[in-house]
């Protein structure tokens, strides 16, 4: 049983508002509790991390870079146990929950290359003129998680907004609020010091008396595009820095000349991935032409999971039953069930926990909400398109940027797809196409509100400053209008 309290200065401390129990999603059982910080509490929290932030910031960036190598040996070190932890209280299989843990250590990484790759410049502009610029922390920065990745959504942020001398303040997601005390206990016994680090547990009450904190300067946020604007729009009013990155509805464009296989296992995995619980999960697959085969392969793989095993649960229960009632109004609506994954049964042992399995619609229409609303679970429509162009249509159409891609043996079809999705992040014969560190992740549209990335060298203005110095020694007999 882990108990996820709120780490203020360094101690974890209970928070005097509530406390709430986690139960798995995997079996209903309960596996941990977590407790709410009061706004007294908040603010306490904050005003301590603002004055832990001072020392730090003023650490070279290499004495700052050496704790977080200790951070990454200690994840390492202990990423099984992380992982289970991680999976058990968000529905993940255990090799998602470890892949996820990965992918944070990557971004880690990034963050511990900083050191060497961002050294600032200098130049002389005007003869006896020099210019140059230094990179500063911010000061206080909040980071708001989501559920479905709750350790490596938090590693995309962590690990760089720390690099470049902020005090990090992070609120994990209500449902999945336990991995956050093994991340915490990381960084601890990494040795960063107290208050540089800190941990609010909550929902939306908590949400509000951060970003409302004068001392928190930039906000990060995944999750709802809903819950994204809000967010966006309250910090903003602030005059507050703010990068929300919200929901997506996927498209792949499905040619004909697409290697049976890769198509296949791609764009099965896509949708089933995390039980379809992911921003980056094929939603729509645009179906151009005869391609009989290729979804005869992909209802193949899909049809082969195993719950509990391959596929995850589902967060929880109230969304298994509107993933339900989603399927029972697309057939409703016309669309042909080709795998129907409400009548999947649960592992043995695990009939208390949240269960449904990989849903394929065919013949869906295009403007049907199987089409446009973004379910978040293991279930691909699939809409019949007579070639690219009116494939490409229906992509751009919806309001979200976040991923398209393409699956083809064509080149220069997959470089159309390429050039005119209306998305943040293309894939060719890829069916998840996150971007590997250094490149960056973010949308496009109702995806991503602000500007730049959240990952990668994009992310570095968000969490930092840029200081201008301009220096003059001595006065020059030959000076021009700069000097």
């Amino acid at each position: 049983m882990v108990v996820a309290n709120n780490l203020i200065a360094g101690k974890w401390t209970e928070g005097t508002v509530s406390a709430q129990a986690i139960h798995s999603p995997y079996d209903g059982k309960q596996i941990g509790t977590f407790s709410v910080p009061s706004k007294e509490q908040i603010n306490q929290a904050i005003n301590q991390a603002a004055d832990a932030q001072k020392a730090w910031g003023q650490l070279p960036i290499k004495e700052r870079s050496k704790v977080l190598f200790n951070f990454r040996n200690i994840l390492l070190r202990d990423i099984d146990k992380i992982a289970l932890l991680k999976g058990s209280e968000c529905g993940k299989t255990f090799a998602e929950a470890k892949a996820g843990l990965m992918k944070g250590v990557e971004v880690l990484e990034y963050a511990l290359s900083i050191q060497n790759l961002d050294t600032g410049g200098k130049a002389e502009v005007s003869r006896g003129v020099s210019c140059e610029f230094r990179r500063e922390a911010l000061g206080v920065v909040a980071n708001i998680t989501p559920f479905n990745f709750p350790a490596m959504v938090p590693m995309w942020t962590i690990p760089i907004a720390i690099a470049l001398g902020n005090s990090y303040v992070w609120k994990p997601s209500e449902k999945t609020p336990l991995t956050s005390f093994f991340i915490a206990e990381a960084l601890k016994e990494a040795g960063l010091p107290d208050g540089v680090f800190t941990v609010l547990q909550g929902g939306h009450e908590t949400v509000n008396a951060i970003i409302d904190h004068p001392a928190v300067k930039a906000i990060g946020f995944v999750g709802s595009t809903k819950v994204a604007k809000i967010v966006y729009q309250r910090g903003t009013n602030l005059g507050k820095r703010v990068l929300s990155l919200g929901g997506a509805k996927n498209h792949i464009v499905l040619l004909p000349d697409a290697n049976l296989e890769m198509s296949g296992v791609g764009i099965s995995d896509s949708f089933t991935g995390c039980a379809g619980q992911r921003c980056m999960a094929a939603s729509v697959l645009l179906a151009v032409g005869e391609t009989s085969n290729h979804i005869e392969q992909i209802v193949k793989r899909a049809s082969s999971m195993e719950l509990g095993k391959q596929m995850g649960a589902i967060i929880t229960k109230e969304q298994v039953q509107f993933l339900t009632k989603s399927i029972d109004a697309a057939e409703k609506a016309g669309a042909k069930i080709i795998l129907d994954g409400r009548q999947a049964k649960a592992p043995a042992g695990m009939e208390g926990g949240n269960w449904i399995g990989p849903t394929i619609l065919d013949n869906v229409q295009a403007n049907s909400e199987a089409s446009r609303l973004e379910l978040f679970g293991p279930i691909l429509s699939i809409i019949r398109c007579k070639d690219i162009t009116h494939a490409m249509s229906i992509a751009n159409s919806s309001e979200y940027g976040n991923a398209c891609s393409v699956f083809t043996s064509n080149g220069a079809l997959a470089e159309r797809v390429a050039k005119e999705a209306h998305a943040g992040m293309v894939g060719v014969n890829v069916g998840v196409p996150v971007p590997r560190e250094p490149f960056s992740f973010g949308g496009t549209m109702e995806s991503k509100f602000g500007h730049g990335d959240i990952t990668g060298e994009q992310s570095l203005n968000f969490w930092s400053n840029y200081k201008k110095i301009t220096t003059k020694w001595e006065m020059q007999s030959d000076s021009n209008w700069m000097s």
